[in-house]
């Protein structure tokens, strides 16, 4: 494959090199115009300068002479800086520059070819300061006829049917956000496209110096409390971001703040890039694109971006195994581990429809270039897991799969016993057996002081990991918050019920939660499975908690639609075993820090094999004597006697108007005021 991939490249470059040096009929043109206006150039200035007495006065055949080094070695730079491989369909400033560049070049060397070579009674008095002239008077021709051929273009492009139909006569009108490049570059291309459905009407910044100035013909309103009324006043209809480098904080700051003027928000800026990001994909992606505003832009905070050579490196070449490999966060490790160049990729999933697309998606991409195998089974099947482990040998295992819904696990609880917790001892076994190197857990913050059966069964699935410390296989356990997007969370959700018409259906409208985007939640367990030692729990540290009414509204909005009028939201009152705050517990003292100032690691001392030995007997005797009844109260004795922080959701609730939690997301409402936020590039 890898000779292939040369060969195609090598391909590729004769190809260029073949395309440079090839004249088709458009360039032809262009050359003989060019001559043309060379000609008429020459004559003019010839004309002018003997009008004036410039000296100008050299022979017919000097004429000539001269006249035809300066346009050889003019055309010859040009050919050489690639002057007509350039499309003057479109403005463009860069080749502009690049006439001008390429011609002073030119009359330069043949200026001083004329003083070298040709006798002074050829060229008469001309010198220098003549040459310069002639170059002057050709780059004005040049740079004239390439404007005209614009305007004939762009005149053209406009009368052409499609633009004048009914779509395009009533194109939505946008407020481009941001002045700079980046905003002109936009304004540019929705101009000059006549399939564009977008009209610019105006430019918004706060740098004095474009205030109240027109670019492109277009106002440049200041950014102050008075645009909001003014846009409100005007044909806007949307409002596109274009500004450089925006921050998660920044975008829901100017989403807070324009969101006042009832018109849609929109971004234009690159894709996300993560850790693991192929040079190929950067290439691929290096185009802003305009598209809607996500809810993740919201977050209040920058996204988690782990830059780490080293992490990527740790897995190249390594054999990796994921249990859940379907599931969400499964599925996403299984991408970014894809492309960190393993050895091989072991997807272990017992739902065989979602190990199958995420094995097809990556046959898709990486071809021959992957060993990707799926393996069938469940973690409770020991047999199986041997099985799986002796024939693979795995390097690294990152260990997802669980049952995770909480109402559900409430309600089924010796199912989250034998799965979560009896599936993460059979795993960790089998991984020491066979001399894994190391194994992740992936883990929640409702793990910590949990009010619930699958959160009680994570914690008791952290001790599994952590009672392991003297083994050779270094175990870890990566605890983080809700993830946006992933199955069963709110946002498919709320997504679902809104398009559905409403209403949003809430548990509680004071509730409060840490949110994090898959590829964060990926891109930390990899950081940790990389850094990981023996028995550690990471922890990351994910800003302040957000209100999920916040979170509901917000995605309405983003809709184009209007909370409460629009769609409604309804609360429905807390789930069995719901809590109204998580905790991640990033104040106790007993964090330490990593290379990631976003990363560290809770100390808290671990049990020994004996004391978790005894918990899971415990665990499974209450299992036994459950005869698996889904109502069986013994279940939550045992899991309460197992796992000491476990505290029914109304004990834990009375303690939410105390919180630090709550503190956080107030203060952060209170930040939220309408203010003037910097929008100059």
């Amino acid at each position: 494959m890898n000779g292939n991939s040369t060969q195609n490249t090598n391909g590729a470059k004769a190809s260029q090199k073949k395309h440079y040096f090839t004249f088709g009929k458009r360039k032809i043109l262009l050359l003989l115009i060019d001559i043309a206006c060379f000609l008429a150039s020459y004559v003019a200035s010839a004309v002018f300068a003997s009008a004036f007495d410039q000296h100008f006065d050299a022979t017919f055949p000097g004429h000539l002479l001269v006249g035809g080094i300066i346009l050889t070695l003019i055309m010859l730079v040009r050919l050489a800086l690639s002057v007509y491989r350039t499309i003057w369909r479109y403005p463009n400033v860069r080749a502009y520059l690049g006439v001008v560049a390429s011609d002073l070049v030119g009359g330069l060397f043949a200026g001083v070819i004329i003083m070298l070579l040709v006798p002074s009674s050829m060229r008469g008095y001309l010198g220098l300061s003549e040459v310069a002239f002639v170059v002057a008077t050709f780059d004005l021709v040049t740079l004239t006829s390439r404007f005209c051929y614009q305007l004939l273009h762009l005149h053209k492009s406009s009368t052409k049917k499609p633009y004048n139909s009914k779509i395009h006569m009533n194109k939505i009108g946008v407020a481009i956000l941001g002045a700079g490049q980046i905003g002109i570059r936009l304004a540019e291309e929705l101009t000059l496209n006549p399939l564009s459905h977008y009209k610019p009407i105006c430019f918004i910044d706060n740098n004095p110096a474009k205030v109240g100035a027109r670019i492109q013909g277009l106002e440049v309103l200041e950014e102050n409390e008075n645009v909001i009324r003014i846009l409100k006043n005007m044909p806007v209809q949307e409002i596109f971001i274009a500004l450089p480098n925006i921050s998660s904080k920044r975008a829901a700051e100017l989403y807070e703040f324009f969101g006042r003027t009832g018109c849609k928000i929109k971004m234009y800026d690159y894709p996300v890039k993560d850790m693991t990001t192929d040079e190929e994909e950067e290439n691929t992606s290096s185009r802003r694109k305009l598209r809607e505003l996500h809810i993740e832009d919201l977050l209040f905070r920058d996204p988690l971006a782990i830059n780490d050579p080293e992490a990527k490196k740790y897995y190249t070449g390594k054999t990796v195994l994921v249990t859940g490999g379907g599931g969400s966060i499964g599925s996403e490790l299984c991408r970014q581990i894809a492309k960190c160049k393993p050895r091989r990729l072991i997807i272990l999933d017992i739902y065989e429809n979602n190990a199958y697309a995420i094995q097809q998606e990556l046959i898709r991409i990486y071809k021959d270039r992957l060993d990707i195998v799926v393996e069938i089974g469940s973690v409770r099947d020991v047999a199986r897991l041997d099985s799986i482990f002796r024939s693979t040998k795995p390097n690294v295992v990152f260990h997802a799969a669980a049952h995770k819904h909480v109402p559900l696990m409430e309600h089924s609880s010796c199912e989250a016993i034998k799965n979560n917790v009896m599936g993460t001892y059979n795993v960790a076994n089998a991984a020491e057996l066979y001399g894994v190197e190391k194994f992740i857990l992936i883990s929640t913050d409702k793990a910590v002081n949990p009010t619930n059966i699958m959160g009680a069964s994570k914690r008791m699935c952290e001790m599994i990991v952590q009672c392991r410390a003297d083994s050779s296989t270094s175990f870890a356990a990566v605890r983080f918050g809700n993830v946006l997007g992933s199955n069963g969370s709110v946002i498919p959700l709320f997504r679902d019920q809104i398009e559905k018409g409403g209403p949003i259906t809430i548990t509680d409208k004071k509730i409060i939660r840490y949110f994090m985007t898959i590829p964060e939640a990926s891109q930390l367990v990899m950081q940790a499975g990389a850094m990981a030692k023996s028995g550690e729990l990471f922890v990351l540290d994910m800003g302040k908690p957000i209100r999920i009414l916040d979170l509901a509204e917000n995605m309405i909005k983003l809709s184009g639609l209007v909370p409460y009028k629009d769609i409604d939201i309804v609360e429905i009152g807390l789930r069995p075993g719901e809590k109204l705050y998580e905790e991640l517990l990033i104040k106790s003292e007993t964090l330490s820090t990593t290379s990631n100032k976003l990363i560290f690691i809770e100390k808290d001392a671990p049990l020994t094999r004996e004391q978790v030995e005894d918990k899971l007997k415990l665990l499974n005797s209450a299992v036994e004597k459950s005869k698996c009844d889904s109502e069986a109260s013994c279940i939550k004795r045992a899991m309460k006697k197992a796992v000491p922080t476990y505290n029914d959701p109304e004990f834990v609730n009375l303690s939410f108007e105390d919180s630090d939690e709550k503190r956080q997301s107030e203060e952060d409402e209170s930040a939220k005021e309408p203010a003037s936020v910097g929008t100059s590039c």
